[in-house]
């Protein structure tokens, strides 16, 4: 991995919002954090491995508290493939119909391919579609909660779920020297509003390697 450059990383805060008559408190609200705290609540990091294979590929990652729904899900957006013939005959933006593969972890486990397929007619118009593979809906035994898995395994001794002290050990060297370079600069992250996607800069961030936020897409909620 490349060491992570702070260029690559965006922080966040969230702070107090008003929406429907109700009003959320903002994490410096709390009694017990001081009111100047620059405690983060939200990150997004833009990561690169030194390989062939990998090389030029951004790895975006981004995790936070008060967003506006609670997920973890892996996301592989396919690059568009260069000359389209198609791109200036249908009425879709390529930019926004990326082909997409989506690994949904929790809650309402599922995995499903996003992709780009005409419309059947003589015309030559594209659609979104999913390719969906939706747990609950294919299987009816409840299927167990991520965390009520993992005490399981620690209860039984099966360690295939949990990582090895050396991946850990290479995660925290990737991750220390940002952690005490933000610490030593005091860097302020930028406050967004509770219930929201996050701060701003997390979209320019994906912005700068060409990349769009796939929670950002009406099928997000869809599938």
């Amino acid at each position: 991995m490349k060491p992570l450059q702070l260029e690559d990383v965006v922080i966040g805060q969230y702070k107090s919002h008003t929406k429907g008559g109700t009003t959320y408190p903002g994490y410096t609200d709390d009694k017990t954090v001081p009111k100047d705290s620059v405690t983060p609540t939200f990150a997004a990091a833009a990561l690169f491995i030194n390989n062939a294979r990998w090389d030029g590929v951004p790895f975006l990652m981004k995790a936070g508290k008060a967003l506006h729904t609670k997920r973890a899900e892996i996301r592989v957006q396919f690059r568009h493939v260069p000359g389209n013939l198609y791109k200036g005959s249908f009425g879709t933006d390529l930019d926004r119909a990326t082909n997409e593969l989506v690994i949904r972890v929790q809650p309402d486990e599922a995995i499903y391919l996003k992709i780009n397929n005409k419309i059947p007619g003589l015309g030559m118009r594209l659609d979104r579609s999913n390719l969906n593979l939706h747990y609950a809906a294919r299987y009816s035994k409840e299927i167990p909660d991520a965390y009520e898995r993992l005490l399981l395994d620690a209860i039984e001794g099966e360690r295939r779920l949990f990582i090895r002290s050396d991946e850990l050990d290479a995660a925290w060297s990737l991750f220390t020297p940002l952690l005490k370079e933000l610490e030593e600069k005091r860097i302020a992250p930028e406050l967004y509003p509770y219930g929201s996607r996050g701060p701003v800069g997390a979209h320019y961030l994906a912005a700068k390697y060409n990349v769009r936020w796939g929670d950002l897409s009406a099928e997000h909620y869809k599938a």
